[in-house]
């Protein structure tokens, strides 16, 4: 297998994972989903309504379905804090997060 194959598989292999994992985040609990993913309400309910056929077609794409939500480098080096103990570090980067715009159907 070439690199360039194997890294479209990985790619694939991490959409599904994404949307499986998002799907159960948003149907067990919506808002906190939401929250978690940066996602608004629409889009939200797109990703919990897909049927598991869409969802694997959807995964196949050779494109990233997420993506790295730590472009502020505020929130990045509040995660990323060796100084800081865990819990406040993750509670400094998920007020910093809250501040940030959601996702919206394109």
């Amino acid at each position: 297998m070439s690199t360039t194959s194997h890294m479209l598989s990985e790619i694939r292999e991490v959409n599904l994972s994404y949307l499986l994992l998002a799907q159960r985040l948003l149907r067990e609990d919506k808002p906190m989903g939401m929250f978690r993913m940066g996602i608004s309400d629409q889009l939200a309910d797109v990703i919990a309504n897909l049927s598991l056929a869409q969802t694997v077609k959807l995964a196949a794409t050779n494109q990233m379905l997420c993506r790295f939500r730590f472009d502020d480098h505020a929130v990045l080096s509040a995660l990323a804090d060796k100084d800081k103990p865990s819990a406040i570090a993750h509670a400094h980067s998920a007020i910093l997060m809250a501040s940030q715009p959601v996702e919206q159907i394109g």
